[in-house]
Formats: structure tokens, C-alpha cells, sequence
């Protein structure tokens, strides 16, 4: 992702002021988790709580059209298109990977690897994590894993809010110390420094989480697994599907080429088709078919795509919100206020965590919370001694935790829909409340970052020149 400087726009204001400004968002936060705790398959249930959400903006703001303005603005967005479109596509793939057999193939490999369905799950997340430490991606890599992994887990037995959790923690340890990670290059970069050192230095911080990970999912697959191990026992699978491995692994080398997402991901479904066909394992009627009786066509891209519009309009809806949060100050007003507050260095790393925590928690974006407090970042960090790649590992450390952990962030609810893949094999979907749960690796971040901030384990290393 490129880093652009913050666009200045104008000031919107609301009735009820700040209130009124951040009103909508708690409507949106709180219908969400009402809607996610009550077990929503998908994210098409969000959908009228951000129409409404967006409705109560309109009424609290002076300038309606201003208001207006900035949530089409929002929408339109370059990114947000690039990851509408990037979403279609993977969807797309998964549908081709789950009709080539590629599912039943990892069920077979697994079987003759004697992995039962808690040894799948930390089969799964090293799989994970080696994609997102590769691509840099955890879009990526849910996108990728999630709905070739997710059923193949289920058929051999795990733990499915487990399976979940497991590839969405494998693109959580990614997007923190991953050297092209936009978190990483978004934090290092915006506290001037260096990209090579701060990864370096993330080893310190990754390594206890990645361990309570392990012991975690051993733990919890040990546990789960017995009841549902039993009802998948005689599911073998076949290997035929196994060269369509080479899809995903094509994809990822377009990755570590420096290709774009959107790049990859094209060319990757392309190769995929062609190598499906070629094989035999791709039907042509899989590919395109006309059901004259119905008036309707038939295709697996037609199918990837209806997997991708809920999560689509979902962040159309939700970046127009955040654009009208962004134009109120509010966020401003908050780093304002953090700086004046910050009088020693656990002081001011706390304040960092803080208000990075508190952005990402209203704009629900990692990148853009970031960028919007890296000045106060940079001000009070230097002035109270908190080096650059400590104040960088602390951004990523707090946007690492709550965008793979709440049912409202775009990871979550990607991973969620993801699920949606083991439905053809008689697999339940997981709500996003269970996915994020499940994310050790999240919680794993969280429990180090509490312990640096408050203890200071690694300032030390980390202040080192």
C-alpha cells in the first residue's frame, strides 16, 4: 500500500458535537456484536445495522450534503475496489480448488500422514503462516488457505471455530513481522525506521505469542477433537487433486515477485483453469452452462462472486462510515489530547498504544490508524525517549490484535465467509464471534504487548542503536 500524506478536508459537524459524530459508530459497533454474539453466518447481517448507522449520521449532521459527500468519497476509494475485486477473484478460486478435489486431496495426504483433526489444525496455521510470512498479505492468505484448509480440516475432524481461528492466526503472525506487510512497512516507515531492523526486532516480540499459539491449538485440538473425530473417521479422501497445489503455489511466487494482488490472483485462477481442464478434473459444464429452463447461466465464477458480495458490500457501506468519522476531527482531537498526557516513556508508549487502539477501533482500519496518529507518535515518542523501531513495533503490535480478534473487522468476517466454502462437503460455517475468538496468535500479541508496555520487555533491545 502506498503512503499518501493525509488529505485535508473539511470539518463536518453534527449536533450533539462529538457525540453526535461518533453516535453512528456506536450504533454500528454495538448492533454488530449484538448481531454476531446471536451466531450470523455472514456478513450480509451487518448490512442494514450500517444502513442505519449511516441514516443516523445523515439526521445528526448540519451539512447533509457535506456528509453526503464524504461517504461517497469513502466508497470510492481506490482500495476499497482493489479489494472488492481481489475478494471476487479468490472466491473464485476457492470454488475452483473445492470442484478440482483439491479438499479431498489434502484429506487424503493427511490421512496418510496420520494427522488427525487437531494435528490438521496446527498443520494448518504453519501452513498459514509461512503464505502471510511469504506474501505479506493476511488477506492474502485467508483468501488462499481459507477455503482449501478450512474444509479439509473439517472432513478429517477439527475443531471447526478452531480450523478457523487457526488460518486466521497464520495471517495474523504474517501481517506483523512480514517484511512486506503494509503493517510493517505503514509502521516503520512512519516512525522513520528501518524496514530490515524492525523485523529483526519483532523476532522478540512474535516468538512468545507464536509459542502460546502452539501450545494453545495442541491443547484445545486435544481436547475438541475426540466427539467429531469419530463421525469423519472413514473419510480417506482421493489424491487426484493434488496438482492443484501448484495454483496457490503459483500464486505465491507472483506474490514474492512483487506482483500486485490483483495481478496474482487473475493470473492464478487463469493457471488454475488451465490446469484443471488439462487434467481432466474441471468439467467444461463447470466452467459455463446455460439452464434454459430456468433462464439462468451456470458457472463456478458466477458462484465465487455471489460468495464475495456480501463481504464486497459490506466494506462499500462501512469505508463511507469511517469517511465521515474521519471528516468530523474526531480522531485529531484524540492525539491532541494523548500528546498533553505523556510524561514519561511508559507514559508515552501507553498513550501510543492507546490512541492507535482507540483509531483502529473507530475506522476499523489498520493502515489508517496507523498514519493517523504516526506524528503524534513520532513528537512524543522522540521527546520521551522511545525509539523508532519501539514506537513501530508497538503500532503493530495494537493493530495486530483487535482487527483479527472483533466480529466487526474486515479480517474476521473475510475469514468467516471463507467457511462458507465447507458447505458442499456438509460443513457448518463459523461466525466471525468465533473466528476471532479462536486466533491465539491475536491474543498471544496482546498479552506481549501488555507485558512491554507496563514491565518493558524489549525497550531495552529495542532502544539499542
Amino acid at each position: 500500500m502506498n503512503l499518501t500524506p493525509k488529505e485535508k478536508i473539511s470539518t463536518l459537524s453534527f449536533h450533539g458535537g462529538l457525540f453526535g459524530a461518533i453516535l453512528p459508530f456506536l450504533v454500528f459497533v454495538s448492533g454488530v456484536i449484538a448481531v454476531a454474539l446471536s451466531g450470523a453466518p455472514d456478513e450480509r447481517g451487518f448490512w442494514p445495522i450500517l444502513l442505519l448507522s449511516m441514516a443516523l449520521g445523515l439526521i445528526l449532521a448540519k451539512d447533509k450534503t457535506a456528509f453526503s459527500q464524504a461517504v461517497i468519497e469513502g466508497m470510492s476509494q481506490p482500495i476499497v475496489m482493489i479489494m472488492i475485486t481481489a475478494w471476487m477473484l479468490a472466491s473464485i478460486i476457492g470454488v475452483l480448488m473445492a470442484s478440482t478435489g483439491l479438499v479431498e486431496a489434502l484429506t487424503w495426504l493427511s490421512s496418510q500422514l496420520q494427522l488427525s483433526g487437531g494435528s490438521f489444525v496446527l498443520a494448518a496455521f504453519t501452513i498459514c503462516s509461512l503464505i502471510a510470512l511469504s506474501t505479506g498479505s493476511s488477506f492474502a492468505t485467508i483468501l488462499i488457505c481459507g477455503p482449501i484448509l478450512y474444509p479439509a480440516g473439517g472432513l478429517l475432524g477439527s475443531p471447526l471455530a478452531l480450523m478457523a481461528g487457526a488460518i486466521l492466526a497464520g495471517a495474523t503472525l504474517g501481517d506483523f513481522i512480514a517484511p512486506i506487510s503494509d503493517t510493517t512497512i505503514a509502521s516503520a516507515l512512519s516512525q522513520k525506521a528501518d524496514i530490515g531492523l524492525t523485523v529483526k526486532s519483532r523476532i522478540k516480540y512474535i516468538l512468545p505469542a507464536a509459542l502460546l499459539a502452539l501450545v494453545a491449538y495442541l491443547m484445545a485440538g486435544w481436547i475438541l477433537e475426540g466427539e467429531v473425530i469419530q463421525e469423519q473417521s472413514e473419510l480417506l479422501g482421493s489424491p487426484s487433486g493434488l496438482p492443484m497445489l501448484l495454483v496457490p503455489i503459483f500464486i505465491v511466487y507472483l506474490f514474492l515477485k512483487g506482483k500486485h494482488l490483483l495481478h496474482g490472483l487473475l493470473m492464478g485462477l487463469l493457471f488454475g483453469i488451465v490446469l484443471g481442464v488439462a487434467l481432466g478434473l474441471l468439467p467444461l459444464a463447470e466452467l459455463f452452462s446455460l439452464d434454459l429452463e430456468n433462464f439462468t447461466a451456470k458457472s463456478l465464477v458466477i458462484d465465487g462472486i455471489n460468495r464475495a458480495v456480501g463481504i464486497s458490500f459490506f466494506t462499500i457501506l462501512l469505508m463511507g462510515l469511517v469517511a465521515t468519522l474521519k471528516a468530523s476531527g474526531l480522531i485529531d482531537r484524540l492525539v491532541l489530547f494523548a500528546s498533553q498526557r505523556s510524561n514519561n516513556t511508559q507514559q508515552a508508549e501507553g498513550w501510543i498504544a492507546g490512541t492507535v487502539g482507540a483509531a483502529v477501533l473507530l475506522t476499523t482500519h489498520s493502515i489508517v490508524a496507523i498514519l493517523t496518529v504516526s506524528e503524534f507518535a513520532n513528537q512524543t515518542g522522540a521527546e520521551r525517549g522511545v525509539s523508532p523501531k519501539r514506537r513501530a513495533n508497538v503500532l503493530s503490535m495494537i493493530v495486530c490484535v483487535f482487527p483479527f480478534i472483533l466480529p466487526y473487522f474486515i479480517p474476521v468476517i473475510l475469514m468467516a465467509n471463507t467457511t462458507l466454502s465447507g458447505e458442499e462437503f456438509g460443513i457448518a460455517s463459523v461466525s466471525p464471534l468465533d473466528a476471532g475468538l479462536y486466533n491465539f496468535i491475536a491474543w498471544g500479541i496482546l498479552l506481549v504487548a501488555i507485558a512491554s508496555i507496563i514491565f518493558g520487555y524489549g525497550r531495552k533491545k529495542d532502544n539499542e542503536t
